[in-house]
């Protein structure tokens, strides 16, 4: 499975942006699909991940009711809806993926190059 992600940028705090990523590779069903992301001098964090129906969806405590996660599989694509950005958002965000739940929100098996996000204050 491959994973290429786009969308990062610089913005403003209060600001929305969109990160997408776009999955390949020999099969991709039933793939859970999720974000992490790593800040400057920090460990790679969870996000947000959700199941291959869309049914199931998991948040970091410090993004609920901020981001939104959302796939859609004719595409194979995943997309993170990030509003009411803060500078502590700023890091490298990374797609990634595994073939169970616990694994894609505790260790991925699959990883996406990263992509900055940076929130200015």
């Amino acid at each position: 499975v491959q994973l290429q992600a786009s969308g990062g940028g610089l913005v403003q705090a209060g600001d929305s942006l969109r990160l997408s990523c776009a999955a390949s590779g020999h099969t991709v069903s039933g793939i859970v699909l999720g974000w992490f992301r790593q800040a400057p001098g920090k460990e790679r964090e969870f996000v947000a991940s959700i199941s291959w129906s869309g049914g199931s969806k998991y948040y970091a405590d410090s993004v609920k009711g901020r981001f939104t996660i959302s796939r859609d599989n004719a595409k194979k694509t995943v997309t993170l809806q990030m509003n009411s950005l803060k500078p502590e958002d700023t890091a490298v965000y990374y797609c990634a993926a595994d073939w169970d739940s616990y694994g894609a929100r505790v260790r991925p098996e699959y990883w996406g190059q990263g992509t900055q996000v940076t929130v200015s204050s």
